[in-house]
């Protein structure tokens, strides 16, 4: 669906810092939002770290709402947050040589990262759906006019 200039994907789950979380086999995929990368703009670099800066990797455990990424663009150097907790099952290392693919195509091949979920049913019930993300988002672009 279209908010304005921005895509909201219908059947994900929303973060209020633009993360969206697709639900794959128990799995979930991990990216960032067509809002959140229209307005870093161009993105030149993707780096999978933790809040100190610590790199992740496959194996790693992450908490809902910890940083997963720092993401620089040409306007701007911005944090990835978590949707949910679990332990990273696959990094997007497409992203370190290609951060343009984030842009592109930020709901599929821009993904983040692949993370197998402790508690997916507990972590989707405080995100947001489809339909009231374009609600936020719809706030959000209307607060920044």
């Amino acid at each position: 669906m279209k908010v304005g200039e921005y895509v909201v994907q219908e059947g994900l789950y929303y973060t209020k810092t633009h993360e969206w979380l697709r639900v794959e086999d128990s799995k979930a995929v991990v990216g960032i939002t067509d809002y959140a990368q229209r307005n870093l703009k161009d993105l030149v670099y993707v780096e999978f770290i933790n809040a100190d800066e610590e790199a992740l990797d496959v194996g790693s455990v992450v908490k809902a709402g910890s940083q997963i990424a720092a993401i620089e663009s040409v306007k701007a150097t911005s944090e990835v947050y978590s949707p949910v907790s679990g332990k990273i099952l696959e990094l997007n290392r497409k992203l370190e040589s290609n951060p343009e693919l984030a842009n592109k195509e930020p709901y599929g091949a821009g993904y983040l990262m692949i993370i197998e979920p402790t508690d997916l049913k507990a972590d989707i019930e405080k995100l947001m759906d489809d339909k009231k993300y374009a609600e936020f988002v719809k706030q959000e672009a209307a607060s920044h006019e």
